[in-house]
């Protein structure tokens, strides 16, 4: 068969969400061509060529982007069978003809094989989650079939930049937080990818250019042990490449004595999901942390030279004006202000079908209608200027950054819009703070500030304005530059 795999948006890394499925594929023997539209332009030669399409749909903002992308296809070629897979594969149920969640290669391969009885084929939607999915017998991932790694996202430390790898070595997640859609298809559980193959797409990365890895797991520490015995092989094979990964406030915590040995291993820093500087919407989401043990993790991690890379969700239905002065104000405190993206400070509450919070009894009086087009629930916020407050700042901050305002000049310009003075800081107080050149992050709603980014050809301006037309709050990403054609 020849299957054309195509991912619309991976934060910015070159997406292993292609790279493991067409290995698999290459090894039964059929021919895989992949197309990542976060850096490519849309080729409707390829959709000519397949027998079988997928997408890859990791995220919310992946999905968006791939239903128009998906409309396309069907336009040109009304009888191609076509799936979604990942994270977010159940989202595209009623538009994809299979839709896979969860550990979903095994499925894929055996839909594009038309395997009858196998789990993955007879059904519309399968959430598929064997405990064999990462087996150290899997192929090497295809990272040939996919543009180089200089087209992705770089580190930014220094005031130089880095060739960025990305990897996994576990899927899934032991926690339940509310607002995350990992739950709502592994539902408290991970999955291991093997050791010897983590180190060897490292290995291959690291050949191609990488000087730096970003481990991808929801949160690295899920499998501690695991995770302590891939850091100390790559340190020992790799003495020079450093590395990020994402950890919850709580493992940052628990686990106080791993810090030392990562940072000696070239641990830059560590995404962890605050999301609120209010405890009572820390409880409604079931972060498992509070704003005290923010405070302490932040001085964890600096104690071993880690920087911590705060993501937070400011604004949901409970949240109150003076909530996002009291972020602001924690965020100066702790000497944060060059760690945080300033999206982030307009981030909006998610609300995908199946989300664990739909069952929160304090939701249901700010809780609105499903908006298929939007892809999540809408809601309001308990007080109305809340939601002007946030259409507000995402408006600053899109122009701020469009202008090439620098993070310590747009989060004063916020200050300043929420009724708080300005600090003053040097526009380039940021610039020692490690970073990737990508700043979006998945459990939030799309925002204007991703879809308006330099469209780099006609044919992306014309899909960004369909759909803002579509869906007025969706975002692009600033690395998808040519995703798609005109609808």
């Amino acid at each position: 068969m020849r299957v054309l795999l195509i991912a619309t948006y991976e934060l910015g890394h070159q997406p292993l969400g292609l790279a493991v499925p067409a290995a698999r594929l290459r090894a039964r023997g059929h021919e895989v061509r992949c197309r990542d539209l976060q850096v490519e332009e849309w080729d409707p030669e390829l959709i000519a060529w397949a027998d079988h399409v997928a997408f890859s749909v990791p995220m919310h903002t992946a999905t968006q982007i791939a239903r128009p992308v998906i409309a396309r296809v069907r336009t040109q070629r009304p009888e191609l069978p076509i799936a979604g897979y990942g994270l977010y594969g159940q989202m595209l149920e009623g538009i994809a003809d299979r839709a896979l969640a969860g550990e979903t290669d095994a499925a894929l391969v055996a839909w594009v094989e038309g395997m009858e009885g196998v789990e993955g084929v007879d059904d519309g939607v399968v959430v598929h989650l064997p405990r064999d999915a990462a087996a150290s017998d899997a192929p090497l991932p295809a990272r040939d079939l996919l543009p180089t790694l200089d087209r992705y996202a770089r580190l930014v430390v220094g005031g130089a930049q880095r060739t960025v790898g990305y990897v996994e070595a576990s899927h899934g997640c032991a926690h339940r937080c509310r607002h995350c859609p990992v739950p709502v298809v592994y539902d408290g559980r991970i999955r291991i990818v093997d050791h010897d193959a983590v180190l060897a797409d490292i290995a291959q990365q690291v050949e191609a250019g990488a000087r730096h890895i970003t481990f991808g797991d929801p949160d690295f520490l899920n499998g501690i042990h695991h995770s302590v015995r891939v850091v100390r092989a790559v340190h020992e094979r790799f003495p020079d490449i450093t590395f990020d990964c994402t950890v919850k406030v709580e493992h940052v915590l628990r686990h106080d004595d791993i810090w030392a040995e990562f940072g000696a291993s070239g641990c830059l820093f560590v995404v962890s999901a605050f999301e609120s500087v209010d405890d009572t919407t820390l409880a409604n989401l079931d972060k498992g942390h509070t704003v005290a043990d923010m405070s302490r993790a932040v001085a964890v991690l600096r104690e071993h030279g880690i920087e911590v890379r705060p993501s937070w969700m400011p604004f949901t239905p409970w949240t109150a004006p003076g909530h996002i002065r009291d972020l602001l104000e924690f965020v100066a405190e702790h000497g944060l202000i060059g760690n945080v993206d300033p999206v982030h400070y307009t981030i909006r509450l998610l609300l995908p079908r199946g989300s664990l919070l739909l069952e929160h009894p304090d939701l249901s009086d700010c809780l609105d209608a499903y908006d298929v087009d939007r892809g999540s629930y809408r809601w309001h916020a308990a007080d109305p200027a809340v939601d002007e407050l946030q259409q507000q700042l995402a408006a600053l901050v899109e122009a701020r950054l469009g202008a090439g305002d620098a993070i310590p000049v747009v989060y004063d310009a916020v200050r300043e819009a929420v009724g708080l003075a300005p600090l003053g800081v040097a526009p380039n107080a940021a610039d020692d703070v490690p970073r990737l050149t990508e700043s979006w992050f998945c459990c939030a709603e799309p925002t204007a500030l991703q879809l308006g980014a330099a469209p780099a050809s006609t044919a992306q301006s014309a899909r960004n304005a369909s759909l803002v037309a579509l869906h007025p709050d969706a975002c692009v990403p600033s690395t998808v530059k040519n995703a798609a054609p005109p609808l």
